[in-house]
């Protein structure tokens, strides 16, 4: 279920970029200054592309590299800016549901945690309701045996004592 919707979501963000990337790449070759930077941006990635090419495939690496012309490297930069828009917005979709996840399962978490001390809570009361009833039972046992009815209630301990030994484990 959940890789349609991811897929979905990463079209869906391709999508919105796009035009404005376009429109990045559109805008980055008319401004004469913007457009010296990213000249430059685009040799100095072309020279490590083509040194890294080189290395690949075992070709000498000394050779002098002829830049690209002007209106090649402009191109090159506008689509690298692109890209790097598109990255961008997916990259903080993704940050952003890691973090909308992380604190959904910090809040479920904390909601086990707390069920959790719930019943340790009532695990105590009930412990401490068992201990008063044994403590009443003892009471009524010695109040019992004070007026004569020890007997009866003896009876029935050894009674429920004997019963509890006849049962096989």
């Amino acid at each position: 279920m959940i890789l349609p919707v991811t897929k979905l979501g990463t079209l869906a963000v391709k999508t919105f970029c796009k035009p404005v990337a376009n429109r990045l790449k559109k805008e980055a070759g008319l401004h004469p200054k913007f457009r010296q930077l990213i000249i430059s941006i685009a040799q100095a990635n072309h020279r490590f592309a083509t040194q890294v090419q080189r290395r690949i495939y075992g070709r000498a690496t000394d050779v002098e590299i002829r830049p690209l012309n002007e209106e090649k490297a402009v191109q090159a930069a506008a689509d690298l800016i692109g890209e790097l828009f598109v990255f961008t917005v997916a990259g903080a979709a993704i940050i952003f549901e890691v973090q909308r996840s992380s604190r959904s399962e910090a809040r479920k978490e904390e909601m086990r945690r707390q069920e959790i001390e719930a019943m340790k809570q009532r695990d105590e009361e009930l412990s401490r309701e068992v201990e008063l009833l044994k403590h009443k039972l003892e009471e009524v046992e010695e109040l019992a045996k004070s007026r004569g009815l020890g007997g009866i209630l003896n009876f029935r301990h050894a009674h429920a004592t004997a019963n509890d030994r006849a049962k096989p484990s």
